[in-house]
């Protein structure tokens, strides 16, 4: 239950009186100044399961590559530049067996535009990439292989730690309480199942005094 009448929760969800601000107060953040989206489909990748039988796949989070990111200036385009580099996308595939096999999805290159204002030289921009990877259709198991199809959704920021200005309202609201996990118990279905006749009914029961 929220103390705060300023707050309230509605659906399991916080709402704000933006008529009750209680002050303003300054934050240090990473901003988003940039960005844009991007996708790659591989519509054909096999990998060796070796001597297990493929099961499932899970991808990880995308990442650039070390020392291949590089950003210029272009020529009278001011607060644009151009952002080169590498990302990588590591996967992991399970096998029925318990195994697991770890690899990359092909390299993807970038070659792209992006605004990022002039800054003092003291000031660092960030490139910062988020993907979301998914097998597309069905992966095809032959022999010790399997054949599959990724697409990837790649979103490219540009990111600056700076000093925000912003309205609250006060500290958070107390979180609720935590639920404790607890097993089932199959006496919890019986406990409530209706007791049964424990003797066979009468003729009168069956089919009336008639």
């Amino acid at each position: 239950m929220n103390k705060d009448k300023n707050i309230h929760e509605c659906d399991g969800k916080i709402e704000f009186d933006l008529n009750h601000i209680r002050e303003v107060d300054c934050v240090i953040v990473d901003k988003v100044y940039a960005q844009c989206q991007s996708r790659q489909c591989f519509p054909s990748l096999e990998v060796e399961t070796k001597n297990g039988t493929f099961s499932s796949i899970q991808f990880k989070q995308g990442f650039i590559v070390p020392n291949t990111l590089r950003t210029d200036n272009i020529p009278n385009r001011p607060n644009f530049k151009r952002v080169r580099f590498t990302l990588r996308i590591p996967y992991i595939i399970t096998l029925s067996n318990g195994q697991t096999i770890e690899n990359n999805l092909p390299d993807i290159d970038k070659d792209i535009i992006l605004f990022i204002p002039e800054a003092r030289d003291e000031f660092q921009f960030n490139i910062v990439t988020e993907t979301s990877s998914k097998v597309l259709g069905q992966p095809v198991v032959m022999d010790d292989r399997v054949v599959f199809a990724a697409g990837v959704f790649i979103i490219i920021k540009v990111v600056g730690r700076v000093q925000l200005l912003i309205p609250t309202f006060g500290f958070c609201p107390e979180p609720p309480p935590c639920q404790e996990f607890a097993p089932e118990d199959v006496c919890d279905d019986f406990d409530n199942q209706p007791f049964p006749l424990f003797f066979p009914l009468q003729y009168g029961d069956l089919f009336g005094d008639d």
